[in-house]
């Protein structure tokens, strides 16, 4: 049961004193150690909740007769209990960053191991109030050490999900990186086969129109008929290799390439022309 104190609410057997209480406002405030009279009041933070910025406070309060006091009654087992809790929401967290498969349940994990890792350092800055009071206190040391150890695993846990999700950021754009490669090899395919069918899709509209055609066309109609069926396949094998074996051309060579192929065509449509 608690009792409306004139500062923060406390235990109704916590008797502090007066200076002591001095030193309070009408909220917990940060962790820390509050000394007066040869009396400690250590003020700690219950383990935060993802998106939760208030944070509940636990009392542990030690008499001038070296005696500690908590919520529920004498000693620190309270502090025990909230260390325990830290331990068993780190670990639950390691558990799931082995396992998760998506970058929402990352993101999850960041959002409870920030404030993890700051709750555990500010206890450990407590817990050496306490002792730079009282340094003799061995149970306050032992929960001292622990909470060093809490606080290095959260901060690993937080560390590791964010390189966690960097990595899988920059995987993530390394594999668009290379569709968008393949997508351009496979647009420069289309493109030069485009640009090497045009002048034969020009002759062929020229010459279906229907108009009198002249008879020089009309003979070598089955030549330039054959002379596209092997360019079209010479062609059509060169397209069809995979991805990686094919060599990639600058669009200078490209264009010159495509030059090249252009005049073989119109000197092969010409020589049969003329032996007609």
């Amino acid at each position: 049961m608690l009792i409306v104190e004139e500062s923060v609410k406390l235990p109704n057997h916590f008797r502090i004193e007066p200076e002591l209480r001095e030193q309070l406002s009408s909220r917990p405030g940060h962790q820390r150690c509050v000394e007066g009279q040869g009396e400690l009041l250590l003020i700690v933070h219950e383990v935060p909740k993802p998106g939760v910025p208030e944070r509940e406070a636990l009392f542990f309060w030690k008499n001038y007769q070296g005696r500690w006091s908590q919520n529920t009654g004498p000693g620190l087992t309270g502090l025990h209990d909230l260390l325990e809790r830290y331990t068993h929401a780190i670990d639950g967290h390691e558990a799931v960053i082995d396992e998760a498969d998506t970058a929402a349940e990352i993101f999850g994990i960041l959002r409870h191991s920030g404030p993890l890792a700051r709750s555990t350092r500010n206890l450990v800055v407590a817990l050496e109030q306490v002792l730079a009071i009282d340094g003799d206190d061995r149970e306050i040391r032992a929960f001292r050490d622990r909470a060093r150890e809490l606080e290095r695993a959260a901060f690993l846990l937080h560390e590791d999900a964010r390189v966690t999700l960097e990595f899988w950021k920059a995987e993530r754009g390394e594999e668009q990186s290379r569709a968008a490669e393949k997508l351009g090899k496979i647009a420069y395919r289309l493109n030069l086969l485009a640009g090497f069918f045009l002048p034969l899709v020009a002759l062929g509209g020229l010459f279906g129109m229907n108009v009198n055609i002249p008879a020089f066309a009309k003979s070598s109609f089955w030549g330039i008929f054959f002379l596209g069926l092997i360019v079209g396949a010479t062609l059509l094998f060169l397209v069809s290799r995979p991805i990686g074996e094919i060599i990639e051309l600058k669009p200078e060579a490209a264009t010159n390439q495509l030059r090249y192929v252009s005049q073989k065509l119109r000197r092969g449509i010409r020589r049969i022309t003329t032996k007609r």
